[in-house]
């Protein structure tokens, strides 16, 4: 039911923000989209590797992310995804660029009243790819409104 929503609204759909294309890296992981995985679940906790184990890792890798978890929140707003890329302007809706640490520009696309908030990268040419979407936990909501005070404007 999930992936059929996702592939309907997002996958096989010709999603637009601003009229401009939105697209999603076509990398398959489990059998879907990795782009599905990170709209339907969240990571788990990083887990530091014991030093007698780094040998086994890659030089430098000292934490490991466990597999992604399924997240209910993340799961029942699936459906919000398309109408909030497709209408931004909506009064309910904030929606900005924001250049982030490492000089990429993200949009961010808000429902505040509901903290649930889509993110696409930007690109030079206006287009946009997705990158996931996600229900705002209390603690992070500061966050947000940090990066809405200092969006692009």
């Amino acid at each position: 039911m999930l992936y059929e929503i996702f592939c309907r609204d997002i996958r096989d759909y010709d999603l637009r923000y601003i009229g401009n294309n939105v697209w999603i890296f076509p990398d398959i992981e489990d059998g879907k989209e990795k782009v599905f995985w990170h709209l339907t679940t969240r990571s788990g906790e990083r887990k530091k590797i014991p030093r007698r184990k780094r040998k086994f890792y890659p030089e430098g890798q000292t934490d490991t992310e466990t597999e992604r978890l399924p997240d209910l929140r993340r799961c029942e707003r699936l459906p919000w995804v398309k109408p909030l890329i497709e209408h931004p302007s909506e009064s309910e809706v904030l929606a900005w660029d924001y250049e982030e640490g490492d000089q990429t520009i993200k949009t961010y696309v808000w429902i505040k009243d509901y903290d649930f908030v889509v993110i696409m990268k930007k690109y030079p040419d206006e287009k946009r790819r997705l990158i996931t979407s996600f229900y705002i936990d209390t603690y992070k909501r500061n966050n947000f409104e940090r990066k809405y005070a200092n969006r692009i404007k």
